[in-house]
């Protein structure tokens, strides 16, 4: 049922070798190809539209939940829709992703809408890879939404990475947070050639001793462009801090939008925005190493990606 292609774009955005342990679900141009379910996590098709549910039963501990995208389709237009409902004082683990593999002309596209709902006191990873490839000249979309309201107590650390291979994206996220609820975004992003990148992450701390930490680190080579509105909205008392850092190269473009707005006297909130080219002292120092000029370059930019 899965190619050498198939197991090779789970490598990528997922990290999957081969079928995961747990709960998951496998979607593979549009349609679900391989699902298993585990005594707590329980996926269920949507009747009125593409995606699924995702069902977490409250107290679920060290558990995980694996739902990548996979497309070889040339032209294909994908939209899915999945829903998350992480019972309260649970531990899970979500690992979903979207990889293309476009070798034609025509464009491929995978719009993916996630909406989660955390319980109380629960902890929820999410870690979300784009990713993609091939030699043809058709563009590879992807294009993320996503959704998320936290309740009293609740944890949510995200990790967004654009690994390489995506034409074009727009990446919304939005984050609702209750009374001393926090959020930990890490987000990572690399374009080049004439590749175009736009991410909004929107975040309202509307309880009482919510706190959001969100670090976004970007390269942008070549023709690329990226623009990157990143938004804390404090209605109580609160913490949040924004940093954004980004490295440019060759003629590419990269605009930073860091926005806070406080609505509460106790709302403390900070945010940090930089855009700069490589120190040629940090090549300068590699090179002294043994590395080439390109070698140092990547060094310096594999370890900003992290």
């Amino acid at each position: 049922m899965l190619t050498a292609l198939d197991k090779k774009l789970l490598v990528e955005v997922a990290d999957i070798h081969d079928i995961p342990q747990g709960a998951y679900n496998i979607r593979k141009n549009g349609e679900g190809i391989i699902r298993n379910n585990s005594a707590n996590i329980e996926i269920i098709s949507k009747k009125d539209k593409p995606g699924i549910d995702i069902l977490i039963k409250p107290g679920t501990k060290n558990e995980s939940v694996h739902i990548p995208v996979i497309i070889s389709e040339e032209g294909l237009n994908d939209i899915v829709y999945n829903t998350f409902k992480i019972g309260t004082n649970s531990d899970v683990l979500i690992v979903a992703g979207c990889g293309i593999h476009n070798g034609g002309s025509e464009k491929t596209q995978h719009d993916g809408v996630h909406e989660f709902f955390v319980g109380k006191g629960a902890h929820m990873r999410y870690i979300e890879k784009h990713y993609g490839e091939g030699k043809g000249d058709g563009e590879r979309v992807l294009n993320p939404k996503t959704i998320i309201h936290v309740e009293e107590d609740g944890v949510v650390e995200l990790e967004m990475d654009q690994i390489k291979g995506v034409d074009y994206t727009i990446r919304d996220t939005y984050i609702k947070l209750y009374r001393n609820a926090r959020l930990i975004v890490n987000e990572k992003l690399l374009t080049y050639l004439d590749q175009s990148a736009e991410s909004k992450i929107v975040v309202e701390l509307l309880g009482e001793d919510a706190s959001a930490q969100i670090i976004s680190r970007s390269v942008a080579k070549d023709d690329s462009k990226q623009v990157f509105y990143l938004s804390l909205k404090g209605h109580s008392k609160c913490r949040g801090h924004i940093q954004c850092d980004s490295i440019i190269m060759d003629r590419a473009k990269v605009s930073a939008i860091p926005e806070i707005v406080a609505h509460h006297s106790g709302a403390q909130l900070i945010h940090e925005a930089a855009i700069g080219k490589i120190a040629s002292d940090q090549i300068t120092k590699l090179m002294t190493l043994g590395l080439s000029g390109e070698e140092a370059e990547e060094t310096i930019l594999q370890g900003f990606l992290g």
